[in-house]
């Protein structure tokens, strides 16, 4: 280890940052996200660094520069841009007694700036003592996805009840109740938004001396797996992932997205297909609220966002009739998924200005959908789990009005390593269909463009009821 890491405070301490240009103003940026006082060294300044000055975040030295410029610092940066000048600040610098970092230049530097990921007051450093910049970002990236982004409010709140735990908790169970405020209930209702509930179960532990003896009642999030790319989940559906105790998902959720979760975390397939399922849904309900009510934190994890067409409604229901904490975690849809498959945009100025989401299955005993009624001129219409029904979809659409040769994209299983997409005219979306084999897991993009009148309405043809296979 050639540099140690290791935090410099910067409260009541001076900043310098000889440059007036970019790449000073890069350095800027950064050092704006501590309290130091900034003190910009150069004879003039860009309109970003004079209004740092304007807004009094930073005062402006406009030298000449001597070794006194960089006495009592926290640290320098020497950022002018050009080379010599670079250099002849650096003596100055060292000769006042500085830490420097001299940019792009990695032989003059005493400190380098790594990688942040900022959750103030948590923030982790990465560094690769300048042997590969651009691996620090990546990492940088994976870290983001591990830390919430409101983990430093939380942090920020048990550094203010320290005073108080180190008053009424007695020192041997500070470790116990310390451990329970920053891996259960507490930390748990304040990652899930609920700061006022956390804050108040954080009090009263602290009022009886201890942490709770019992975990209590748990809590159920329903998770947006998205269209099947682990890349795709958001940052509050990782974090959900891996504070679960238990998760129940269905055939859809790719294994990779499962490995974002604790190594110790139960996973329960629940077995829903399309149509037909192993686990009814008054099961899955049931089994979700009995692991709660035992104070398990339960994962719902299902494909795309769990408010379309997701089953949500009668989970949400059954978690709030037992009283029990729920939230939604949503996650990208199938239709949004497909346009960033096929490189374009779900709606486009001057051709379509409406999109509809649609199912194209319905409960058992329900009547089929009039999938035509949302057809109108500049909307593009977005059915889900349409494949079975198509040869309806289709005429519904057709008597409608809409033209034969509108056209079709059917995205398959995409962002997953099985994604393919179809084009093709309405009139030909069955055959298309089992040309390609394509049996499950698409959505059906119909455009219908605004600058093109649609046909007149005419009677739909007599057909069985499609069976939802």
């Amino acid at each position: 280890m050639h540099a140690f890491p290791m935090f410099i405070r910067c409260t009541g301490r001076r900043i310098v940052i000889a440059g007036g240009g970019e790449q000073a103003a890069q350095k800027a940026r950064l050092m704006l996200k501590t309290d130091a006082e900034l003190v910009l060294l150069a004879p003039a300044l860009d309109p970003e660094l004079r209004d740092l000055v304007a807004q009094g975040r930073a005062t402006h030295d406009t030298g000449p520069a001597t070794a006194t410029s960089f006495t009592d610092t926290a640290m320098c940066f020497i950022a002018t841009g050009c080379p010599g000048l670079d250099a002849a600040l650096h003596d100055l610098a060292k000769a006042g007694g500085a830490l420097v970092n001299v940019v792009d230049q990695p032989d003059l530097c005493d400190i380098t700036t790594p990688s942040l990921v900022d959750r103030d007051p948590v923030v982790v450093a990465i560094g690769t003592e300048g042997t590969a910049p651009v691996l620090a970002r990546q990492i940088k990236t994976q870290i983001e996805t591990l830390l919430p982004p409101g983990l430093g409010g939380y942090a920020a709140l048990a550094g203010r009840l320290r005073g108080a735990v180190a008053a009424r908790v007695p020192k041997p169970a500070r470790r116990a109740f310390w451990r329970w405020a920053f891996a259960d209930a507490p930390r748990a209702a304040w990652m899930r938004g609920a700061e006022r509930e956390a804050a108040q179960t954080l009090k009263a532990a602290i009022a009886v001396g201890h942490a709770p003896d019992d975990r209590g009642t748990g809590s159920i999030a329903l998770v947006g797996a998205g269209p099947g790319a682990r890349d795709l989940l958001t940052l509050r559906a990782v974090q959900r992932l891996q504070e679960a105790d238990v998760i129940f998902y269905d055939r859809l959720v790719d294994p990779d997205v499962l490995e974002l979760a604790r190594r110790d975390a139960e996973r329960i397939f629940v077995g829903k297909v399309v149509g037909a399922s192993a686990w009814p849904q008054a099961r899955i309900d049931a089994v979700i609220v009995a692991a709660a009510r035992s104070g398990q934190r339960v994962v719902r994890l299902k494909s795309g966002d769990p408010a379309i067409f997701g089953r949500a409604s009668e989970e949400l229901a059954a978690a709030r009739a037992e009283g029990i904490p729920v939230e939604i975690v949503p996650g990208v849809t199938a239709a949004s998924a497909a346009a960033a498959s096929l490189g374009q945009s779900l709606t486009e100025r001057g051709r379509t200005d409406t999109i509809v989401f649609a199912t194209g299955a319905c409960r058992d005993g329900d009547p089929q959908p009039d999938w035509g009624r949302h057809a109108a001129p500049g909307t593009v219409l977005a059915y889900y789990m349409a494949v079975a029904s198509a040869p309806d979809l289709r005429d519904s659409l057709l008597a409608a009005g809409v033209a034969p040769d509108t056209p079709v994209q059917i995205a398959v299983a995409v962002s997953t390593v099985r994604e393919r997409t179809i084009h093709c005219a309405l009139a030909d979306l069955p055959s298309a269909l089992r040309r390609d084999a394509v049996t499950g897991q698409a959505v059906i993009l119909v455009s219908i463009d605004k600058r093109r009148p649609m046909g007149a309405a005419r009677p739909l043809p007599l057909r069985a009821p499609a069976r939802i296979a």
